[in-house]
This record gives C-alpha cells, structure tokens and sequence, in this order.
C-alpha cells in the first residue's frame, strides 16, 4: 500500500478532527474488550464506584456539568 506522505499540521481542522475520529474507531475495533486497565486505575475505578454507592446524591447530573464546561468557554 502505497500512499503520498501528508503532514497532519497542515489538514484543516475539522479533516484532524475527524482523522483523529477514525484512528480512535479503529482502535475501539481493534480492542472489543476494552483496553486494560493498570491496577491503580482498577483500584481508583473502584474507589469511585463505592463512592458513588455510599451517596448517590453526591453524583452531577451530565448537563450540569456539561453547562459549566459550556460557561467556561464563554
């Protein structure tokens, strides 16, 4: 397979957007199982987890945080 060699830097960014999209779905395919985790990310997945489960009101719901990221943008 043989393809000219393009510099990334010089794509237009919705094009690095959307490279960057493709290459994260081939990864995704490519591990079906899930990406291992290291034992100290197992280890704070489970922290959170039981966390969560002891006081599940302390959770924010996704739009609240997803309008707080919007207003830092502003």
């Amino acid at each position: 397979m043989s393809q000219i060699p393009v510099s990334y830097k010089d794509l237009p960014i919705p094009e690095r957007i959307a490279l960057v999209e493709d290459i994260w779905d081939s990864i995704a395919e490519e591990t079906a199982g899930g990406l291992p985790l290291s034992p100290e990310q197992r280890d704070e997945l489970h922290r959170r987890l039981a966390e969560h489960r002891a006081d599940p009101a302390s959770g924010i719901p996704w739009e609240q945080v997803r309008a707080e990221l919007y207003k830092r943008q502003a």
